[in-house]
């Protein structure tokens, strides 16, 4: 059982049949059908039991300790996942499949090694700040996955050297900083161009793919050229 997304669609595309549930949130691959236990933070782990897994799959910023520790004390093992850099995450997916049964690395996989290898890049580079949320405003700080896939593209994080993964710096701050450009994910807040780029007036702000900029997956092998084709379009409020 997965109770992460990205990890949900990695295993059902790799290991077709192999997952006996997933999270409402499990939207990838479509039409996808299992049974569904709940959302990544609050999973109805009675019901997560009676589908009687083998392993369930976790993560450190999706789940919640509390949910894996009353898993592991009701003797269901859990296998929890913590990639914070693409090669990471790579390395974690390859092994992740290779213990669930599979017998050689799936194509897409291949395919997000290739393309990661030598990704497009903004030139010159542009400083950033990337909100994940708003009321309040939370921004990406350091040693996240997500700060090391914008790095890979030429998106350097101005919170990056910040003590906090996720800060929480006033909008005042945020405008006052000096970045070059406003990076605005449509996950894990909806950030769209009718809310989020009027908060940043004069500044370019880029709308992304919060999948293709957070799972790791088989997103992954798309995802430098889609992201970076979002970067290369940004949008501005009126200053």
């Amino acid at each position: 059982m997965s109770l992460v997304p990205s990890l949900t669609e990695a295993v059902a595309v790799t290991l077709p049949g192999v997952l006996v549930g997933a999270t409402d949130w499990c939207s990838h691959p479509a039409g996808l059908d299992v049974p569904r236990v709940g959302g990544s933070k609050y999973p109805d782990l009675e019901r997560v039991l009676a589908l009687r897994p083998d392993l369930v799959l976790l993560n450190v910023e999706e789940n919640r300790r509390e949910d894996a520790d009353a898993l592991v004390a009701a003797g269901v093992p859990v296998r929890v996942t913590y990639p914070r850099t693409v090669p990471e995450a790579l390395t974690e997916l390859a092994d992740l499949l290779t213990a669930l049964g599979a017998t050689r690395e799936p194509a897409w996989l291949d395919a997000a090694r290739r393309a990661w290898a030598e990704p497009p890049r903004l030139s010159p580079a542009r400083r950033a700040v990337v909100p994940v949320w708003r009321r309040p405003w939370v921004v990406l700080g350091s040693g996240t996955f997500a700060g090391d896939v914008l790095r890979r593209l030429g998106v350097l994080n101005s919170y990056e050297g910040h003590p906090e993964r996720y800060p929480r710096p006033p909008l005042a701050e945020l405008r006052d900083v000096g970045a070059e450009l406003v990076v605005l994910p449509d996950e894990p807040y909806r950030f769209t161009a009718d809310d989020g780029p009027e908060a940043f007036p004069g500044t370019p702000c880029a709308l992304l793919c919060g999948r293709h900029l957070t799972w790791y997956g088989p997103s992954l092998a798309e995802a430098p050229a889609l992201l970076a084709a979002q970067l290369d379009r940004p949008v501005s409020a009126p200053a």
